[in-house]
């Protein structure tokens, strides 16, 4: 069924750049289609793994409201909207990728950022100026309150704030960068057909 929907509707596609490892493109030339797990996510950051693992857990799970997580996808790719905002490293390949955009979840890089540093996202960054003094003065940061389970409210509350990641995707898909800083993509796959070049 979901292909035969494709078929009756034309999908724009994204232009991404996106750095992947060796073993990920001798995958995907191979298989045709990859997917990421949490155990390449273990191995790349290792003692820094469980702060990784935390917000790409979150990710997970909410951005699969967004666009269904296809069979065998458990953990995103990254790819970026702008060439120049790639990083990257030795023994990798940029693949440049045409994307369709029912395939591609985009949010600002500095908004996870956020998320990655199991920061509180506010509206405003005086809201999370004043929750970080409230957090100081309860003698815990963000760190123990993401990484351990004596602090469940504040947990929730940071979680719930980090909804806030996915506040421009329609606006981005429809090709508005207004109030974004560097568009950055989620991918629960890449696919051989999307390569260019």
């Amino acid at each position: 069924m979901g292909a035969e929907k494709r078929m009756d509707k034309e999908y724009r596609t994204i232009r991404l750049y996106s750095p992947q490892a060796n073993a990920v493109y001798e995958e995907l030339c191979r298989d045709g289609v990859c997917h990421s797990k949490p155990e390449y996510v273990k191995k790349k950051y290792k003692e820094s793994a469980p702060i990784f693992l935390t917000a790409y857990e979150w990710f997970v799970a909410e951005a699969q409201k967004l666009v269904p997580r296809p069979e065998g996808a458990q953990f995103p790719y990254w790819a970026f909207a702008d060439e120049r905002a790639v990083d990257q490293g030795k023994g990798s390949h940029l693949l440049v990728l045409d994307v369709p955009e029912d395939e591609v979840i985009l949010f600002d890089m500095y908004d996870w950022n956020r998320v990655v540093q199991l920061s509180l996202m506010g509206e405003t960054r005086e809201e999370e100026i004043q929750y970080h003094k409230q957090l100081q003065a309860c003698g815990v940061n963000e760190n123990d309150v993401m990484l351990t389970s004596f602090y469940p409210e504040q947990k929730r509350q940071i979680q719930e704030s980090w909804r806030r990641l996915f506040r421009y995707d329609v606006q981005l898909k429809a090709g508005n960068t207004d109030g974004v800083g560097c568009v950055q993509a989620g991918l629960w796959r890449i696919k051989k057909e999307w390569v260019q070049g």
